[in-house]
């Protein structure tokens, strides 16, 4: 797919420089990339303003034929001597999606496309959708956190929402290849910085809104209407179908957020556990509603889901914990906005796992351990409570905090911990560029604040504080490691460094059990993969 120079001046209503010819304007234009080195001939360059530099400056590093940049990049390019046209915007982020849709043929616009945000349970509602979706003979794709996937397939992606080129050369690719449906978690992150513009959604998601990535947002309300973009009726992103959990206050703005334009069909899910007492006040014209959840001794749920109080669906949740109610909750009603309801979809739903969400390890031993992703305060809490309702002896929880990020949520998660579990072991999360010592110090700070009678731990090195989980728990105990989930990386020093925490416990449970080496063996696998440690919102 090619678009013209002319046709990208025109849509991004930017001007060109240097360019005064017929022939350079009817140039074609085959790509769009971020990276100068990665731009194949016949590419753009879309040059951005960046924290420490301008993207500019490496407009020599590139192939491209043309450069999307803004007044101050155009500077510094003709400052070089380079010659090359550019087309001048007010900001590149604006308007680089679009640019991309329209170089790929606007792919999205062909593709049933379901955008997942919230704070928490991105990736699971993703996953279970997924899982219904393919169930149902629908060829699907998958965005987010844990990579992108074609059928199930694998597929090379950076960042829970891929930056805009990326993205729109993924849709190009899925849709090559016969996908159906797209299902991706949309971050705030990506909301913000114009990752998704130029996508046309056929469904947005919304899950729920706690504290985190205060350190890019600054504040709660900027948090969320960063997420609301997604929603916003006036906006170019709003679908025409808008599922929103109303379980939380958030839950209900953003769905009056939705409502504002009439033509847009919202579905309201909630659960038993709804804090809210309010009601949206626009039309909706469904309401889900999940109850009388059961849990298995495994952490398996059922839950019987109705549609405007009538039309009882019976859903099996393949994860432990109420807010995994939530989520599939939310999925089903998605199914049902795009028709995909079925009885194979249903029992696709059922058969879902998700990395590093809730993974319980087993190797034989007489108490529970899972792996859980939960990095916020209010997901270490939700995770801990879960644990408690279906746990006879004790819960120990191992956590940490990411550096470099979100200072204020620190204390707040040790004041979690130490107020839902018995034992808690702080330990690194990945420290990155700050001291870990005093990384811990403050999630320390909070967990002895809790004035709780859980008994307190601090030790630094990770591997230690699992294998130490390890060794105090004892029969009808539950275990969880919290924060890295399926990550496959340590970040420490800027150094990544293969850490695995559904490894790390495996080892430690039978190295604990006495188990053979060919057991030990199966548990190291996946060291040689490319680490992760990537956190979007």
């Amino acid at each position: 797919m090619t678009a013209t120079l002319a046709k990208l001046r025109d849509l991004s209503q930017g001007r060109l420089d240097g360019i005064t010819a017929d022939e350079a304007l009817g140039l074609d234009i085959s790509g769009i990339e971020l990276n100068a080195a990665e731009v194949g001939p016949g590419g753009m360059f879309a040059a951005v303003p960046g924290t420490k530099t301008h993207g500019a400056r490496f407009v020599g590093q590139s192939q491209a034929v043309a450069v999307l940049t803004d007044t101050a990049g155009a500077e510094i390019i003709r400052a070089q001597g380079d010659s090359r046209p550019v087309l001048v915007v007010d900001s590149v982020r604006d308007v680089m999606g679009h640019v991309a849709a329209e170089i790929h043929g606007h792919p999205s616009e062909s593709l049933t496309v379901i955008g997942v945000t919230g704070t928490s349970g991105k990736t699971t509602t993703t996953y279970l959708l997924e899982g219904s979706l393919l169930a149902a003979g629908c060829s699907t794709g998958i965005i987010g956190t844990t990579g992108t996937r074609i059928n199930g397939r694998k597929v090379p992606s950076s960042l829970t929402t891929p930056e805009a080129p990326a993205l729109q050369r993924l849709f190009h690719q899925m849709l090559a290849e016969g996908v159906t449906h797209v299902v991706m978690e949309v971050s705030s992150h990506a909301l913000s910085l114009g990752r998704v513009n130029g996508v046309k959604f056929d469904v947005g998601c919304f899950l729920n809104l706690s504290q985190d990535h205060l350190d890019f947002h600054n504040t709660l309300e900027e948090y969320f209407q960063a997420k609301a973009l997604l929603f916003d009726a006036d906006g170019p992103l709003h679908a025409p179908n808008a599922v929103v959990c109303v379980d939380d206050d958030w839950g209900v703005r953003m769905a009056e957020v939705a409502g504002q334009n009439p033509s847009v069909a919202i579905s309201t899910v909630e659960t038993e556990h709804r804090t809210s007492t309010q009601t949206p006040h626009v039309p909706v014209r469904h309401r889900w509603r999940a109850a009388g959840a059961t849990v298995a001794p495994n952490g398996l749920q059922s839950a019987s889901l109705t549609c405007d109080g009538k039309d009882s669906v019976a859903i099996d949740v393949p994860l432990p914990g109420a807010f995994n109610v939530a989520n599939a909750a939310v999925a089903w009603a998605v199914l049902s906005a795009i028709g995909q309801d079925s009885p194979k979809a249903q029992s696709g739903l059922g058969q879902v796992r998700v990395p590093g969400r809730m993974e319980r390890i087993d190797e034989g031993q007489d108490f529970l351990a899972v792996v859980d992703y939960a990095h916020k305060p209010a997901a270490v809490a939700e995770v801990l409570a879960t644990l408690r309702a279906q746990t006879s002896g004790r819960v120990i929880a191992v956590v940490g905090a990411g550096g470099d990020r979100d200072r204020a949520k620190r204390p707040i998660m040790g004041e979690a911990a130490a107020k839902g579990a018995d034992i808690v072991i702080v330990t690194d999360d990945n420290p990155r560029s700050e001291d870990p010592a005093a990384i811990r110090a403050s999630v320390l700070d909070g967990a002895y604040d809790a004035h709780s009678d859980a008994t307190i731990e601090e030790i630094g090195d990770r591997g230690a504080a699992i294998r130490r989980a390890v060794e105090v728990a004892e029969s009808g105990d539950s275990i969880v490691i919290a924060g890295k989930g399926h990550e496959t990386g340590q970040d420490i020093g800027g150094v990544i460094h293969p850490f695995d925490d559904r490894e790390q416990l495996r080892q430690a449970l039978v190295d604990r059990n006495g188990a053979t080496t060919t057991s030990a063996a199966t548990s190291t696998t996946s060291t040689t993969s490319q680490p992760t440690t990537s956190k979007d919102a």
